[in-house]
């Protein structure tokens, strides 16, 4: 998925702000920019990088808490 909306908005959010159709369904998540574990209480835990793009990248695209912890590979392409 886009990481972002068209408007530059992250779509990884602190909250939801749509109708649930599933409720802790998603565990993961792929965009250009990163793959990411959803945590069960809540954020999202930074795993790989897309090539090219840095930890702050991410950081910037997400609204959502984002945990980091250690060394954080890129994407074997």
């Amino acid at each position: 998925m886009q990481h972002v909306n068209k408007a530059g908005q992250s779509k990884l959010l602190k909250a939801c702000t749509l109708p649930l159709t599933g409720l802790r369904c998603v565990k993961k998540i792929v965009t250009e920019l990163a793959v990411l574990d959803v945590l069960p209480e809540g954020g999202f835990k930074l795993l790989e990088t897309a090539p090219g793009v840095t930890v702050e990248d991410v950081r910037q695209a997400t609204e959502g808490k984002l945990i980091v912890e250690g060394v954080i590979p890129e994407m074997q392409i």
